[in-house]
């Protein structure tokens, strides 16, 4: 079970087990190295850059826009003294902006959109006199991705609105059981549970935009994402295996006890709202914070074996900036981009009584790679570090420290033109 839950999984928390795993967001480093700030954000610096999170920032993207990165996780569990280590590698996202006019621009890509992957067990006991070593072991993998195509467009001089339609779809699997790991010729029980997902999601988002004085912008933004349905398709079937009889061993099915398959039944997803707001002084600084709410009372999975009545609404806020020392001089280090930022998470989940929460500082820089005298290109990479926690050890939980690492290459070009001289 252990080899199987980390095979095809970028997440080691045992919190990932509920509902459609750990939520990774639409963020790209940029806005992620800032705390997550992003609804308010119009623009970054001198360079487009791609705002999946508010689509009526699209708006703002003047040059043809690419932006790939790759995601690096270590998690540190804890739990009654004990610690335990993993990490994770994959590719983050591949997204593309491109602009229609000087007022309006559209957006698609490929990003994650949730990730499961946990591996526990507790021990059983029955009695003072037992021997048996029995446990019950839990382990689960798979993830949700999202493909998305949007459009933002800005009406007069301050206001702006954009969309974004989204498909998700993916594989979740979870796998319980019963092992006698002390007892040779016993027999284990399991059980795997598997869901296929997939359907749209829409995602709505305004900006309001007006200078302050001759260098300074503010921006105020809202995003609301509809609480629409998921088809899934589960599957399940119930095995007996034979126990270890030496380590490394596998473990082969005795046999089936039940199964069935194509079991259809519909995911209602919450409504999500995010308020935020920044200021942008050129080229120098951005300052925001962002607040977010969504209805996680409202979810239902009707092919899912989670306790969903302990879903609770869940709310959260962030604040970050980015500071450019100068970026007209000729030293490098001058016009590095440098971000900050904290998050603080009430998730949806309440397990023994206990809210979970999940908070996190962030930091990162934006890296430019000076283009060949001539080329109309700009390019720059975009380096994020998130340390977090996650969890606490109250009530025989487990408490998560996380570091997420992200690395993205921006490139701004000017596509589909056709050059008078060559």
């Amino acid at each position: 079970m252990s080899s199987a839950a980390h095979a095809q999984s970028n997440s080691s928390s045992p919190y990932s087990a509920f509902g459609l795993g750990l939520l990774r967001g639409d963020q790209l480093p940029q806005y992620r190295s800032m705390g997550g700030l992003s609804t308010g954000v119009r623009s970054l610096g001198g360079y487009s850059n791609i705002n999946v999170a508010n689509p009526a920032a699209y708006s703002a993207i003047h040059l043809s826009t690419f932006d790939i990165g790759a995601y690096m996780n270590r998690t540190v569990l804890e739990k009654g003294g004990a610690t335990e280590g993993s990490g994770n590698f994959a590719l983050n996202h591949i997204n593309f902006g491109i602009p229609l006019s000087q007022r309006s621009a559209f957006s698609f890509g490929l990003m994650p959109f949730s990730d499961m992957g946990y591996n526990y067990a507790s021990a059983m006991s029955f009695g003072t006199a037992d021997t048996t070593g029995a446990k019950k072991a839990f382990a689960g993998e798979g993830g949700i991705s999202k493909a998305y195509i949007g459009y933002g467009v800005q009406f007069g001089k301050h206001f702006s609105i954009g969309a974004n339609v989204s498909y998700l779809f993916g594989k979740l699997n979870n796998i319980s059981g019963i092992e006698y790991p002390n007892q040779v010729g016993s027999t284990n029980s399991r059980i795997e549970h598997k869901r296929e997902i997939n359907g749209f999601n829409f995602d709505l988002g305004t900006q309001y935009h007006t200078l302050l004085n001759e260098k300074t912008l503010l921006t105020i933004g809202y995003t609301n994402t509809l609480g629409t349905k998921l088809n899934s398709t589960a599957s399940e079937i119930a095995t007996r295996i034979s126990s270890n009889i030496s380590e490394g061993t596998i473990n082969s099915v005795l046999d089936t006890i039940s199964a069935f398959y194509g079991n259809e039944a519909q995911i209602t997803l919450p409504m999500r709202h995010s308020f935020g707001f920044s200021i942008n002084r050129a080229n120098t600084w951005v300052l925001g914070a962002d607040v977010r709410y969504a209805t996680w009372s409202d979810y239902k999975d009707g092919s899912s074996l989670d306790e969903q009545s302990s879903f609770k609404d869940s709310y959260g806020a962030s604040i970050g900036g980015q500071w450019t020392p100068d970026i007209t001089s000729i030293k490098y280090w001058n016009v590095v981009d440098y971000r900050f930022g904290l998050r603080y998470d009430k998730t949806y989940l309440n397990l023994n009584g206990q809210d979970i929460n999940d908070m996190a500082v962030s930091v990162g820089v934006g890296l430019p790679i000076r283009a060949q005298p001539g080329i109309g290109a700009y390019y720059k990479i975009n380096l994020s570090a998130e340390m977090g926690q996650r969890g606490t050890l109250s009530s025989n939980l487990v408490k998560e420290r996380y570091f997420n690492f992200t690395v993205s290459f921006m490139l701004n070009d000017r596509w589909f033109q056709r050059y008078k001289y060559d």
